[in-house]
């Protein structure tokens, strides 16, 4: 037997479809509705969680921020200080140094000055000290030369004869007449003294006696009048002169 089915007849079938054409635009609206839903509710959930997200990343943000911001604002307004502080020691300690500098010049110089002052000072000293050696030398020599005269004049005095040697007394001038009788012998002297007028003799006395006396007693005097008789080897002079010119009587000079 032949068990193959029997064809459908065209009128179900088309009843079928005409059924199926009807209820295809209410499942397309349907799914359509359900796809904007299941649409807008994921759209809406992305934007809840992309909100969320937003919100933690600001405050994230807010929280971290200043955090981060501060340190590297305060690290620089350090900095900024440091550097300005450094350039006010440096400047400082650069402008003590140009001080000090100007200062250690000017002392510089100053030593120089006095260096040059003192050399030149020791110049003139120098040159005094060779002056006054020079002068003292001279001095020496001019002495040595009024001893030789005098002692020469005095020699020459000494060998002529009293009443001549009185007579030209009675007119030397006393820069020659008082060293010269200072240094000759006593009893010559005193012959001398005989032989000149009354004053001259009585003042050449007093000339020799002012000339070998100090402004002390008359004790003194004598003492110190010893002493250089002493010391020469030769006795007084003047007061042995005077007292012979006391004893003899004077006599006229011609």
């Amino acid at each position: 037997m032949n068990s193959e089915p029997a064809p459908l007849s065209g009128a179900p079938l088309r009843a079928r479809g005409r059924r199926f054409l009807r209820l295809l635009p209410v499942v397309v609206i349907v799914g359509g509705a359900l796809l904007a839903l299941k649409t807008s509710d994921l759209v809406h959930a992305a934007y809840a969680a992309a909100g969320e997200a937003q919100s933690v990343q600001d405050s994230a943000n807010l929280t971290a921020a200043p955090k981060a911001a501060n340190p590297d604002y305060a690290g620089a307004e350090d900095d900024a200080t440091a550097s300005a502080a450094e350039v006010d020691v440096m400047s400082s300690m650069a402008k003590r140094r140009r001080e000090l500098d100007a200062r250690q010049s000017q002392l510089d110089t100053q030593a120089r000055m006095l260096a040059a002052a003192e050399q030149r000072v020791d110049a003139k000293i120098a040159q005094l000290k060779q002056l006054q050696g020079q002068i003292a030398a001279l001095l020496v020599q001019r002495d040595d030369a009024q001893k030789a005269q005098i002692a020469t004049l005095v020699k020459t005095y000494s060998s002529m004869k009293p009443k001549d040697a009185a007579r030209i007394f009675n007119s030397l001038p006393d820069a020659v007449l008082v060293p010269v009788a200072q240094q000759m012998k006593s009893d010559v002297l005193g012959t001398i003294l005989a032989g000149m007028n009354a004053d001259s003799a009585q003042a050449l006395t007093v000339k020799l006696a002012d000339r070998l006396a100090l402004p002390q007693t008359a004790d003194t005097a004598a003492t110190v009048q010893t002493a250089q008789a002493a010391a020469s080897g030769a006795p007084s002079q003047a007061a042995p002169a005077a007292a012979e010119a006391k004893a003899q009587p004077p006599k006229s000079g011609g």
